[in-house]
């Protein structure tokens, strides 16, 4: 089960590894690759002294500067060969089937698919919803991270459709409740 928390505050990453974070995402919009070095040091160092995984959002040579575990590209970024050439994890995002079936032909470490509700992170953006999220979960080979609007009331409705964890961005700082209710689904 993954609890994937996507920050972009380090009192936030502190709190989600608290709360039982398995991977942290930094998510710093905006900065040149060598601002996000700079700044990313310090989430690097908490999650390696966490024993938690370290996943760059969208910059892969960041990724590799910073000796982070993975990288986390959107449908537009580039780097999939990058990334793997330097062995890093890799996880691509996916609004669709169609768009989680061509990701999925990348061979990712696994997708990030959503939002599978409402989310001001993701204005504008249409809701997947379960079914749709089952959909795309029993269709590709990756695991699916499923994402977008995902709480302690319905994260475990996610894994009852198949994903193998979820990832919170507002709901970063309430990871144990987040945790918790995962823990018990799996049960």
């Amino acid at each position: 089960m993954i609890l994937h928390a996507l920050v972009d505050d380090y009192k936030v990453a502190r709190a989600a590894i608290d709360g039982g974070a398995t991977l942290v995402q930094l998510r710093l919009k905006g900065l040149s690759t060598a601002q996000l070095v700079e700044e990313g040091r310090l989430f690097r160092d908490l999650c390696a002294s966490s024993g938690v995984t370290f996943v760059v959002n969208d910059d892969v040579e960041a990724a590799i500067r910073l000796e982070a575990d993975g990288v986390h590209l959107g449908r537009e970024d580039e780097g999939v060969e990058r990334a793997r050439e330097a062995g890093l994890k890799l996880g691509l995002s996916a609004q669709s089937l169609d768009e989680a079936l061509a990701a999925d032909n990348e061979h990712p470490d696994y997708l990030g698919v959503g939002p599978v509700w409402a989310t001001p992170v993701k204005p504008g953006v249409s809701a997947l919803g379960l079914e749709r999220l089952r959909e795309i979960c029993e269709s590709v080979g990756a695991p699916v991270v499923a994402i977008g609007g995902i709480d302690a009331t319905n994260a475990a409705l996610c894994l009852d459709a198949g994903a193998v964890g979820v990832a919170v961005v507002r709901a970063s700082t309430d990871a144990g409740a987040v945790r918790t209710a995962l823990e018990r689904a799996a049960v």
